[in-house]
């Protein structure tokens, strides 16, 4: 079966992205296909407490990690002079001290050092979890551990998990949805989707992060449509004039809602999906 790998994202936080992913997977699967939904913001995952689930049967995710044998340095420096995440503190005649935080795992450092002094060691920065929410629809969900600050090769881990299982579950649609922004954890989740839907609002912030993450789309030659949510509020005019800039096509608008918003916040989907039926024409 052919598999589609399409993004909920925007440059925006808060817009209701992670809303809109959900919602367009329970209509797929309404509508008979089989949908994998992978929550991306590992630094932030809601999607499972938005559908009221609990992280359970957590997987473990590793990443190497550089370590000095102090035998072996000459304490020369180059480890830490290489190193482009600033994640060495190399001080003359001392030995280097290293920032597991920082550390991306990009093994320059143990590579280049000349006394083959430093060696690596796998620790735990993440884990996944897999809920159940219907017969046709699953969420596969990845989540950083608290204090990492390169979580970029988590997501990219997350996703090459999430694209097995789906394979594995002969899922039709793979929903992935970003984090925000457009920094690297979101083009990491964007690679390898063939659309994108670019959720934003009629305000000043929404439209500028929209064109940025429009941009990093068209870079990336994603196909995109925009989703306006809160379409009633505030002015439309600066979200058209990009739209038609980058032409992108505005193909949803939600309007703002005080019954939706007390839905939202009660957890009540089946409320929350009923109330925007009439929106999510996809």
């Amino acid at each position: 079966m052919e598999q589609h790998i399409i993004a909920s994202t925007g440059g925006k936080g808060g817009t209701g992205k992670s809303t809109f992913a959900i919602l367009l997977a329970f209509k797929l699967a309404k509508e008979g296909e089989k949908v994998l939904l992978c929550d991306c913001d590992v630094e932030c995952p809601n999607d499972y407490l938005i559908l009221n689930k609990k992280a359970i049967n957590l997987k473990p995710i590793y990443q190497e990690f550089p370590e000095l044998e102090k035998e072996k340095c000459q304490k020369c420096g180059l480890c830490s002079k290489i190193c482009r995440s600033n994640a060495i503190l190399w001080i003359k005649e001392k030995y280097p001290i290293f920032f597991h935080e920082l550390c991306n795992s990009c093994a320059a450092c143990w590579i280049s050092c000349p006394e083959n002094a430093i060696k690596t060691r796998k620790k735990i920065v993440g884990w996944t979890f897999i809920n159940y929410i219907n017969d046709n629809f699953l969420l596969f969900t990845g989540k950083s551990k608290p204090g990492i600050a390169e979580t970029g090769l988590i997501v990219r881990e997350v996703k090459k998990r999430a694209i097995g299982f789906s394979n594995e579950i002969n899922s039709k649609y793979l929903l992935v949805d970003t984090a925000p922004g457009t920094h690297c954890n979101v083009i990491q989740a964007l690679l390898d989707c063939e659309k994108a839907y670019v959720v934003t609002e009629p305000t000043p912030l929404g439209a500028y992060d929209l064109k940025l993450i429009l941009e990093i789309l068209k870079i990336m030659r994603i196909r995109s449509e925009i989703v306006l949510n809160k379409s009633n509020i505030g002015s439309k005019n600066k979200i058209k004039e990009i739209a038609e800039e980058y032409n992108v096509p505005i193909t949803i608008e939600i309007p703002y809602s005080n019954e939706l918003i007390k839905a939202y916040c009660e957890r009540n989907l089946n409320k929350v999906i009923h109330l925007l039926n009439g929106f999510t024409l996809i």
